[in-house]
């Protein structure tokens, strides 16, 4: 793997050549953070193009909404939409650009003549508001991990990790990405099926918030929690989902509760979490699965493998915002037509399963933009080591907040040769910035309330 010249500093390269176990690190020191804002971005990230120009030079991301884009929308207009492909790869010229594929990616060419990835102009459009920048400077001395990687201290409302060391703290960097403080979307799951027939998996109303980038307040004990109602299909109409993931995870866990209509009543939902499967997605992939990656990393090794320049989904607005469910989902996977893919750097890490640990997956590679810190693609290996499942998370950044936005995801199942598709908004709303909910609305009493049909 060729990694990229300019991040991987002295200390670093030390980092990737000696056996990483997660256990506490200790933060940068004075003189790597004053990288930030200078040669990196202010969350880590090159700030130079590379060598041939196909990536460009970091300016600021893009904060200057559309023409059409209405204020406090749920739909973002396209601000790409004019931009023809400067490359498309299929089957046929795979070989010549496999080094930039994931290995998902790779496979699915291989195994469907009529996948293909039409690859845009690269436009480095994430921004983040001016908070995030001053924070992340100012706690990039102070954070470091504990509990063998699991959790993390001395960080709140900014990025924790921007020039990280390991592949935990690269990871953590992902659990806090920042999309918002607060949003909601009215969204679908779909699955598709090897005879290419979408079935709708579950529909809702999904509530998320991470108090972790509450700037208003000095410390946060949760960084990530999330609300599901359910009103389809007809049969899970009226469930409800809560889960509150602590930033202290290796000591006091996920805490999640569900309610049944039929029963009436909430109860503590222990097993939402690692292999278990999703059953917001009826089971087309892991729990830990959402996101790409979320939970506790306590069942693998993660290993900073180091930076690359690869192909990934990204300014995806005409998949996340503007696509029909009928026009978007077809047989063995997304319309190409409609999934944009871009040349970007991502920071690569590889999971490896523990001795003693189990799941379903024996090793994960996962694919995190420098730009975001927000996974975009992951590969995931069985237990004889077989190319299992791929997953992509399909970027489309908020504009108008500004912030990346990455929460439309989907996973294909190179086995059984079906995928599915996560967060599906694009008919419901979209996606809208809302204001955090109380401490009282975050309540298991309070998720009874909200699942009764």
């Amino acid at each position: 793997m060729r990694l990229t010249h300019t991040l991987l500093s002295a200390a670093l390269a030390t980092a990737l050549t000696t056996a990483l176990s997660g256990a506490a690190v200790a933060a940068i020191t004075p003189d790597e953070a004053k990288k930030l804002g200078t040669t990196l971005t202010a969350i880590g990230a090159e700030k130079a193009g590379n060598k041939d120009g196909t990536i460009p030079e970091y300016t600021g991301g893009l904060t200057t909404a559309p023409a059409g884009f209405k204020a406090g929308d749920g739909i973002r207009p396209n601000p790409f939409a004019g931009e023809k492909p400067r490359l498309v790869i299929d089957a046929k010229n795979l070989a010549q650009h496999a080094d930039k594929l994931t290995e998902g990616t790779k496979a699915l060419l291989q195994k469907y003549p009529s996948f293909r990835v039409d690859v845009y102009p690269t436009h480095r459009s994430v921004a983040f508001p001016k908070f995030v920048a001053d924070n992340t400077a100012k706690i990039a001395t102070q954070a470091k991990t504990n509990n063998d990687g699991r959790s993390i201290e001395g960080a709140h409302a900014g990025f924790p990790f921007p020039i990280p060391k390991t592949g935990y703290e690269a990871m953590w960097n992902h659990l806090v990405r920042y999309n918002g403080q607060a949003y909601e979307v009215k969204y679908r799951n779909l699955n598709v099926d090897a005879a290419g027939r979408t079935t709708l998996a579950t529909e809702g109303v999904n509530v998320q918030e991470y108090p972790f980038w509450d700037a208003s307040k000095t410390s946060a004990e949760t960084y990530w929690r999330i609300k599901n109602t359910y009103t389809g299909p007809a049969r899970r109409a009226g469930e409800a989902l809560l889960i509150v993931d602590p930033l202290d995870i290796g000591t006091k866990d996920r805490r999640a509760w569900t309610y049944l209509p039929g029963q009436r009543r909430v109860k503590v939902a222990p097993d939402l979490s690692h292999d278990t499967p999703n059953p917001g997605t009826a089971g087309g992939n892991t729990f830990d699965d959402i996101f790409i990656f979320i939970g506790s990393m306590d069942r693998f090794d993660f290993k900073l493998v180091g930076k690359k320049e690869m192909i990934v989904p990204y300014n995806a607005y005409t998949a996340v915002y503007q696509a029909k469910q009928d026009d978007l989902l077809k047989p063995n996977h997304l319309n190409p037509d409609l999934v944009r893919w871009e040349l970007h750097r991502v920071w690569v890490v590889e999971a490896t399963l523990r001795e003693g640990k189990r799941h379903v997956y024996s090793k994960r590679t996962f694919y995190l933009d420098e730009d975001s810190w927000a996974a975009l693609a992951s590969d995931q290996y069985d237990a004889r080591g077989q190319l299992y499942r791929a997953g992509f998370a399909y970027m489309a950044p908020s504009y108008d907040l500004p912030a990346p936005y990455t929460d439309m995801f989907g996973h294909y199942d190179l086995v059984a040769g079906i995928y599915s598709l996560t967060g599906f908004a694009a008919e419901t709303g979209g996606m809208r910035q809302t204001k955090p909910l109380t401490d009282r609305d975050w309540s298991p009493d309070s998720l009874a309330g909200s699942g009764i049909r």
